[in-house]
């Protein structure tokens, strides 16, 4: 058996920037083939391609929007066609919305973010779930969903739209979990609290990573590639026991 035919295939939605990239880099060095999913950023999900495949990997880039159906189904046949039936989908994919308070949000601004963060998630479990269910004739598999440590703090006075979607996601993560972990999947979800990406400066507080930062019990934000490494971990047989658990990534926030 050739080596990329021994490796196993880890779906990454929104994988082209931010901790999805990070987890598509540490899946390539952990032995994985990634299929990874962008919405505009061609270059970014380029590059992050580049990576996968300098570390040994095949990599598949999908342009998709996981608000909308046919995309979720048009990247899982993809994957069905370059790699076969994946090992791991990560549900990573997601939005924040503007900055404010509730008074502010539209219902524009609801049915988007609810669409892109729960919508887009639930869909994706069930492409995945249909291929990896040994009840289905699939070798199982692991699906983790990104949450966000918004579910519990509940995002007053910025993203109170935002945590209500993540609170959402951790409902799916027990759920589901529970409804498939006799039939070879393990469901988890990482909630990374304050974590040092582009996402603050693109929702109009540039300045958020440096205001917040010292409020953390570890003192400082995270890094992407630590969350990344708490997914690997998820995904792989040290966890093997671990099911419908939501683990916080957040210096204690």
């Amino acid at each position: 058996m050739s080596e990329n035919a021994a490796r196993k295939t880890m779906i990454v939605t929104g994988g082209s920037k931010g901790i999805g990239a990070s987890i598509c880099r540490a899946a390539a060095a952990a032995g994985y083939n990634v299929a990874l999913t962008y919405k505009g950023d061609l270059e970014g999900a380029k590059a992050v391609a580049g990576e996968v495949e300098a570390a040994g990997g095949k990599a598949l880039i999908v342009n998709g929007d996981v608000a909308i159906e046919a995309d979720i189904i048009r990247l899982f046949e993809e994957v069905d066609r370059t790699f076969g039936a994946p090992d791991v989908l990560v549900n990573n994919a997601g939005v924040v919305g503007p900055l404010g308070r509730l008074e502010q949000v539209s219902a524009q601004t609801l049915n988007d973010i609810l669409t892109i963060n729960v919508t887009g998630s639930f869909l994706c479990c069930r492409e995945a779930v249909k291929r990896m269910s040994t009840r289905n004739g699939g070798r199982g598999g692991v699906i983790v969903n990104m949450s966000s440590r918004a579910a519990e703090l509940g995002g007053a006075g910025e993203w109170i739209h935002y945590a209500a979607t993540k609170g959402a996601v951790d409902s799916l993560t027990y759920g589901l979990g529970r409804e498939v972990a006799g039939e070879g999947i393990r469901v988890n979800a990482v909630a990374p609290g304050l974590i040092a990406t582009n996402l603050h400066a693109a929702a109009g507080a540039p300045d958020r990573l440096a205001r917040l930062g010292p409020n953390v019990p570890m003192g400082r934000p995270g890094e992407p590639e630590e969350v990344a490494e708490v997914v690997l971990w998820l995904a792989s047989p040290a966890a093997r026991y671990v099911t419908s658990a939501v683990v916080p990534v957040s210096g204690g926030r």
